[in-house]
């Protein structure tokens, strides 16, 4: 993780000589020679850093040469974030003295004082370059001692795990029975015509979860025994080897060795072996994620008979998919007696009754800290077997996993695997999550602006979307099987660490940062809190805040108070230089004073203020030029926003739900990297037409306010994704400009009553996906360009007829899913046209379909033929739920009723004729809810 220090330092080096050559800053004298001094030995030192972190957790001495480097490259950064924070003071007290009345009267003041504060910082900034260049000096001597090689992968000469069979004791295994059960039906399970090949099961679950005692259990099952002609088990491991594969899944068919070399002769002679035969495959641990690895053994497997298997276990979803699996098995954790039950056999075995009750006791306690995992059931009761009192088992009770020796020589190393396969960026985010406490739920969102806010996601300066960025590298960790217990509500996710995984993530840092010494630390102080501050260079503070707290976390990045119910901050804030991201959220309270003094946080580049109880915003709010995400929401405003806020030009995310606001000012157009923008549950009757000038606006939530129209100028936010319009009653129309938005994938427009027009051209909205408004919209006319957006999944409500949309709109609309109601007026011939055109029967994916008749056709034999005729003409989809039909005048029942709806569990049927309810009974068997009503039999 050295690696990732070391690059941000680097980045920071790198972006000191664009400022200076953009702004023509130069505080330190020299500076470009003094920078390409520190960039020229870091990357000299960053040759090595891969031997090195291979060899950091065996190698003592190693582990302390990486933590000096890591010390001196975080100086490095600390360094640089004085020299950027004098700069951007100078420029903007320089700039408020300047239009200050004092000016005026005593002009040389002021640019007096700021020549000296000059002089003095530039001279300390200078003995601290100095200081670290000699300790660089120091620490590239020091390389030397250690013959590292240069440029040597990672994962190089790494020891692979042994190499898992198909035997097993079954009495060692505890609490799979219900796991085997299912998967075993599922394996036996065959596919009426299906001709495609054999289907692959995935069995996927955290390393020591128990994926291969399971596949074991499965693979020696009696009901496989019989069913199929072939059984096969071949460990993958960390290396997909194709030859060494193909030779083991052969030897085990035929017998005997392989003597071909070459793959495409192997996979061949693989392809003759097992032609015609039911076979079932267990592939044990797979890592790659290379499909073009897996591909020619796919072909060559495709040749077996139906019903043929695959089964595999891995620890990532993402192999899972790779793989082309047909179903996933998401392994669970055992229970605490399960896991004891797993403990016993190891530790009690052999021993004599006199302490027996006492040691099970204790041991059934211990148990609870394997948190389901029978690996560290396993490696818990190898080292209790080895303990004989019961003071030595409860020294294991009191005692967190991670300190355990036995942890880092059996447990640790199958963890090890997952965490090899990481980046160097990817393996400093998963570390860091070790600074929540256990079982701690984790806001994924929050977590992310966290390592953006580190540098772990690259430097602010990029053009890299660096949220987008932090979410692929969370979305990798969480397919790694790193988190688990997800809760999501819409864009909001939740999660845990497993214990042992968090035991882990703390192994990985626990050397870390204690080279790093300050005087200001006395033994008052919280000694959790100091290592949260060395080794994280953040701090959470979840309830009270000490009052010494910012005399040792001077050069803390993230700081977060949130919950700690504020309603003033501790004195010397404004002495956190460094920080770059604070949360006081729900700190109930806040003055504007409190607020101005955060605004001296020149470097802030998240500031998280929602429900703090603020009357006003600062005009100091300006001085934040480098902030990234702001949040004011909850904070029932009595004064309009400063205009100053429109000089946040870094700005992406801006949250002001909820803000008491009647108006937006027109400098919200400056704020042109603004990419997320949320306005819900506030005043507003306008909306600037300024805002036009946001083109990399994604998100925009004007959701619960007092629009009445919305400006043209929207049409400039070619790049827009998500617009809600949510309960803005008196909108009733869009403005043509819209049509433009050729990125947009979601509109809401739910409980706009007054809504009753979309664009005409609504076909150049060629990315829409989701299309909300209310059922009892009268939106009752939707322009024909509907038909072309073959990518809509979400159109709850369509009225079809004279006047109205037409069905036949629907015809190419075959991605919509979930519920529609479709309200159908019925005219003429051409209205059962149209219903044919719609093919509803092609919607697959739509789950609850209603259909509502409103016709005021008369009684003649014609009008029923064609209300007969309409019915006929809208068969569902086969995979339907449930479906309603209302208000039905025809003479009978469509032939589609009776067909096989599989899937179907309410009918519900309205008529107003002489219909008999016996002629769909039969297609309603498989109903749990079966209604027909308003019978004029």
């Amino acid at each position: 993780m050295a690696d990732v220090v070391v690059t941000i330092a680097l980045e920071r080096l790198a972006d000191v000589i664009q400022r200076q050559i953009q702004e023509k800053v130069n505080l330190v004298r020299g500076v470009r020679k003094e920078v390409d001094y520190l960039s020229s030995k870091l990357n000299t030192i960053r040759n090595v850093l891969e031997d090195a972190e291979r060899r950091r957790y065996k190698d003592k001495t190693i582990q302390s040469w990486l933590n000096k480097l890591e010390d001196v490259s975080y100086d490095i950064d600390d360094v640089l974030d004085e020299w950027n924070f004098a700069a951007l003071k100078l420029r903007i007290e320089g700039s408020e003295d300047s239009t200050s009345p004092r000016m005026k009267v005593c002009p040389f003041m002021p640019s007096s004082c700021l020549c000296l504060n000059k002089v003095a910082t530039r001279r300390d900034i200078a003995k601290k370059i100095k200081g670290l260049k000699e300790r660089l000096n120091v620490i590239l001597n020091e390389k030397d001692e250690f013959s590292f090689i240069v440029n040597q992968p990672v994962n190089a000469q790494e020891p692979t795990r042994d190499r898992s069979t198909s035997l097993v004791d079954l009495s060692d295994i505890h609490g799979r029975g219900n796991d085997r059960d299912v998967l075993v039906s599922k394996l036996m399970l065959e596919v009426a015509g299906k001709q495609s090949g054999p289907d692959v099961i995935s069995i996927v679950g955290a390393g020591g979860i128990g994926k291969t005692t399971l596949a074991q259990l499965i693979y020696n099952d009696d009901r496989l025994v019989s069913c199929f002609e072939l059984r096969i088990w071949v460990c993958i491991s960390d290396v997909f080897d194709g030859i060494r594969i193909a030779k083991a899944i052969l030897e085990s068919v035929t017998g005997r060795s392989a003597e071909l070399n070459e793959l495409s002769a192997l996979l061949n002679c693989l392809k003759n072996s097992i032609s015609g035969k039911k076979f079932l495959l267990v592939l044990d641990d797979i890592w790659t994620e290379d499909y073009s690895k897996w591909e020619p053994f796919k072909n060559s497997l495709n040749c077996g008979n139906p019903g043929s298997k695959i089964l595999v276990t891995t620890r990532s979803e993402r192999v899972a998919r790779v793989m082309r699996t047909t179903e996933t098995y998401h392994l669970g954790q055992l229970s605490d007696e399960d896991c004891w039950l797993l403990m016993k056999r190891l530790a009690l075995f052999g021993r004599n009754e006199e302490n027996y009750e006492e040691l099970q006791r204790i041991g059934q306690k211990i148990a609870e800290k394997c948190k389901g995992l029978p690996l560290v059931a396993k490696v818990l009761g190898s080292l209790l077997r080895l303990k004989d009192t019961a003071e030595e088992w409860e020294n294991i009770l009191d005692n967190e996993i991670w300190q355990l020796e036995e942890a880092e020589v059996d447990l640790f190393p199958h963890l090890f695997l997952s965490y090899n396969e990481l980046s160097p960026t990817m393996k400093q985010c998963f570390s860091y999550c070790a600074i929540f406490p256990k079982d701690w739920r984790i806001d994924v969102k929050k977590l992310i602006r966290m390592w953006m806010a580190l540098g772990y996601l690259g430097s602010p300066g990029s053009t890299t979307d660096l949220e987008l960025k932090g979410k692929e590298y969370f979305n990798n960790l969480r397919m790694r099987s790193f988190f688990q217990d997800f809760e999501e509500y819409g864009d909001i996710v939740y999660c845990k660490m497993h214990d042992v995984v968090h035991d882990f993530a703390q192994f990985l840092r626990k050397n870390k940062g204690h080279n790093r010494t300050d005087n200001k630390l006395d033994a008052r102080t919280n000694s959790s809190l100091v290592t949260q501050v060395k080794v994280y260079r953040s701090l959470f503070c979840q309830k009270e805040v000490p009052c010494e707290l910012f005399d040792f976390a001077t050069h803390v990045r993230v700081l977060s108070l949130c919950g700690c119910k504020l309603h003033d901050i501790p004195r010397g804030i404004d002495d956190l230089i460094h920080l770059r991201y604070l949360d006081l959220s729900d700190s109930h309270g806040l003055t504007a004073q409190v607020f101005r003094s955060i605004c001296q946080l020149y470097n802030l580049q998240i500031l998280d203020l929602h429900l703090c109880g603020l009357k006003e915003i600062p005009r100091e709010i300006g001085n934040l030029i480098n902030l990234r995400y702001l949040d004011l929401s909850d904070n029932q405003l009595k004064t309009e926003l400063p205009q100053t806020i429109s000089q946040l030009h870094n700005l992406q995310t801006l949250c002001l739900t909820n803000c008491n606001l009647k108006e937006i000012p027109t400098g919200i157009g400056d704020l042109i990297g603004l990419r997320n923008l949320n306005l819900r549950n506030n005043k507003l009757k306008e909306i600037p037409r300024e805002i036009g000038n946001l083109i990399e606006l994604r998100n925009l939530d004007m959701s619960n306010n007092e629009l009445k129209e919305i400006p043209r100028e929207i049409g400039n936010l070619i790049r827009l994704r998500n617009l809600n319009l949510r309960s803005n009653k008196d909108i009733k129309e869009l403005p043509e400009t819209m049509c433009n938005l050729c990125d947009l994938q979601n509109l809401n427009l739910v409980e706009c009553e007054r809504f009753s027009r979309l664009p005409e051209g609504i076909e150049g909205l060629v990315s829409l996906r989701h299309l909300h408004y209310s059922d009892s919209s009268i939106l009752y006319r939707i322009p024909q360009g509907l038909e072309k957006l073959t990518g809509l999944q979400t159109l709850r409500v369509l009225y079809a007829g004279r006047d109205w949309s037409k069905l036949g709109y629907l015809k190419e609309l075959d991605q919509l899913s979930g519920y529609l109601r479709l309200i159908i007026s019925l005219d003429d011939r051409e209205d059962v046209d149209d219903a044919r055109k719609s093919k509803l029967m092609n919607k697959i994916q739509i789950e609850e379909l209603e259909i509502v008749f409103t016709d005021a056709m008369g009684r003649t034999e014609e009008d029923e033929l064609l209300r007969n005729e309409a019915l006929e003409a809208l068969q569902p989809p086969p995979n339907l739920r449930r479906l309603m039909i209302s208000c039905y005048e025809g003479t009978k029942f469509p032939g589609w009723i009776n067909s096989s709806f599989n899937h179907l569990t309410s009918l519900q049927i309205s008529a107003n004729n002489y219909i008999s309810s016996c002629l769909v009974w039969g297609s309603c068997q498989i109903c749990n809810t079966f209604t027909c009503w308003e019978w004029k039999g």
